[in-house]
């Protein structure tokens, strides 16, 4: 049985991975916005209000969870934002907002969790191989790329850094999923991408960290 903390997790993949963990009796503490009712049914703790993006928002919950759980053995840093800027329309408003979310946020959040993990912790970064230099073949989601390409270094930079305590770290693409941020488009159930997003969690570990996998486990370039 697993302490997990989970941000992002009362819709969406976040909320399917809440699921998962929660049905094979993982201690899970859920970190949102706002919470649902599915979201109180299923999670150990929840804890509302937060946001990730906000330095002062996180050292609130950093305090909270000393209390609430004093060893976490896994931190999974999926929320995130999405959006579409072109050379018509280069809101650089939102490139700001999505590095402060997608990039910045997860290093921010890690680090204030960092002194409640001690060796065999992990730490799972939602990613995106939209964030991969060598899978750019579109162009176009300027914000969104660079902020997940960000995301990758920090999470990288974190894997080394943490090797040495024993704590490993992964970049994790969950596929193209039917969710709101992109409108239910996709090819791939938020359960399904959640399945298979907690197995390569359960399957990380010192030998592959650093790794930038997909959800199905293939790595992926960066």
């Amino acid at each position: 049985m697993a302490q997990v903390i989970i941000t992002g997790a009362n819709r969406g993949i976040g909320l399917a991975i809440t699921r998962i963990l929660a049905s094979r009796g993982d201690q899970v503490v859920a970190v949102c916005r706002e919470t649902s009712d599915e979201l109180d049914q299923l999670a150990d703790q929840v804890i509302t209000g937060i946001d990730v993006a906000d330095a002062n928002s996180v050292s609130g919950l950093t305090t909270v969870l000393a209390e609430l759980c004093p060893k976490v053995d896994v931190l999974i840093n999926n929320a995130g934002i999405f959006e579409n800027e072109t050379l018509d329309n280069m809101a650089f408003d939102q490139i700001e907002q999505q590095l402060q979310i997608n990039a910045i946020a997860p290093l921010r959040m890690t680090m204030a969790i960092l002194p409640l993990m001690s060796e065999g912790g992990k730490v799972a970064n939602i990613t995106s191989r939209m964030g991969s230099m060598a899978d750019n073949t579109s162009g176009g989601y300027y914000g969104y790329r660079a902020s997940k390409a960000a995301l990758n270094a920090f999470g990288k930079s974190l894997a080394m850094d943490l090797e040495p305590r024993g704590i490993a770290v992964a970049q994790l693409h969950p596929g193209f999923v039917q969710t709101r941020m992109v409108n239910f488009a996709g090819d791939i159930t938020p359960e399904g991408a959640a399945t298979g997003l907690v197995s390569r969690i359960d399957a990380l570990d010192l030998r592959t960290t650093g790794t930038f996998w997909h959800a199905n486990g293939d790595t992926l370039p960066w």
